[in-house]
């Protein structure tokens, strides 16, 4: 069971998040470089050698910055919709991290009994006192 327990705290460490992260905008920053050189490098290659012999222009040589475009707006919406989510993921655990540590408050709270207090000087005195040390007025038992 140890090897579960340690996967659980890999995974909420956060290395799995930025990892994934990484691939996602990895896959999506491919597809603009793939548009780059197949839309745009290699017809401007295409042309500047020949390659494209019927009329030297952009239109017949097949530049396609359309499809470019298209890819890098594809980029962007991936890239923004992958921030929001590590956003919600981020403040989802911020919550439950602070909602932990109220919890642990109100346990350490109900554990340990309230010292007793002077009702005079309102300073604490130890359970049982006759007299307060502080001010040395008697209290009430």
């Amino acid at each position: 069971m140890k090897i579960v327990d340690e996967f659980k705290e890999f995974i909420a460490r956060g290395n799995v998040m930025d990892m994934a992260v990484g691939i996602i905008v990895g896959g999506a920053f491919t597809s603009i470089v793939n548009s780059l050189v197949n839309d745009i490098i290699t017809p401007v290659i295409q042309l500047v050698t020949g390659g494209n012999s019927l009329a030297p222009s952009l239109v017949v040589a097949g530049v396609n910055f359309g499809n470019f475009i298209g890819q890098v707006i594809n980029f962007l919406i991936i890239a923004l919709v992958v921030f929001l989510m590590i956003k919600g993921i981020n403040t989802m655990r911020d919550k439950m991290e602070a909602l932990a540590g109220r919890k642990a408050e109100g346990d350490g709270a109900e554990s340990a009994p309230a010292a007793p207090t002077c009702p005079y000087c309102l300073e604490e005195v130890k359970p049982g006192a006759t007299r307060c040390p502080h001010c040395g007025e008697r209290i009430e038992a």
